[in-house]
């Protein structure tokens, strides 16, 4: 089984950037980091990897013991030459697990300098509480914002947004599609990539990018739900069929 050590230093060094208000680049990092990184880096699709936006990156939210989801981003970002501004959640949930509420509050605490220090957008942690509702629609409207103030953007996000603790693919949350069909009105285009395990390397695959054809007035609940599926199949089309999950 591939090992995935901490970047120690990386949060050593991110810590210290928090100490004295000073931002980060994340590609610069993420580079440090995979070129240390035990397992090797195998890539497909190059000639699919974005030079610059307007564009979406869709990757699925991979998940085993023992690989932490900061590589998703850590991996894609290596690779593409612009900077991804990453959706990132706001705070980790620790369902059925001591203190989990007290847990949650340090990580959002901590997610939200880690945001500041990158300049990323967090989003309410999945699966969505409806008692965050507000944060999540201030939440969109500042991605938006970031949008039509960055010239040819790149946004990076996992659909489906937290572990799938059975493994493949699954749903994600309600207001995703349109949250995916709102960006994508703004022009960009959307890349998906596929990240999955061999026996000895981290593959990333990138498919061909396409843009969102949804006929005009369908009601909101089948926009979301014709948007996430064509989403997540050109997701599942770049994994192994044993990560396909629900959209094999």
């Amino acid at each position: 089984m591939l090992h995935y050590p901490i970047p120690w230093g990386l949060a050593f060094r991110i810590v210290g950037s928090i100490l004295v208000r000073e931002t980060r680049s994340f590609q610069e990092d993420a580079h440090t980091c995979i070129e240390k990184l035990p397992a090797q880096l195998q890539v497909f699709g190059q000639e699919h990897i974005p030079s610059s936006g307007p564009g979406l990156l869709t990757i699925n939210h991979y998940y085993r013991p023992g690989f932490h989801a900061w590589w998703l981003p850590l991996a894609v970002s290596s690779l593409v030459p612009s900077k991804v501004h990453w959706v990132m959640t706001a705070a980790l949930t620790f369902p059925g697990q001591p203190y989990a509420s007290l847990r949650t509050w340090v990580s959002r605490r901590i997610l939200a300098k880690i945001a500041w220090v990158y300049d990323f957008s967090p989003m309410p942690a999945m699966p969505p509480d409806p008692e965050q509702v507000s944060d999540r629609a201030q939440a969109v409207r500042q991605i938006l914002a970031y949008i039509r103030k960055t010239p040819n953007p790149l946004l990076g996000l996992a659909p489906e947004g937290y572990d799938n603790l059975a493994g493949g693919l699954m749903w994600p949350p309600s207001g995703v599609g349109r949250f995916i069909y709102h960006l994508s009105r703004y022009g960009l285009e959307i890349f998906p990539i596929g990240v999955y395990e061999s026996e000895t390397s981290l593959c990333l695959r990138f498919g061909e990018p396409y843009r969102l054809d949804i006929q005009e007035g369908v009601s909101p609940d089948q926009r979301d739900c014709y948007a996430i599926e064509e989403v997540m199949h050109h997701i599942a089309a770049l994994l192994p069929r044993s990560l396909r999950g629900v959209f094999s």
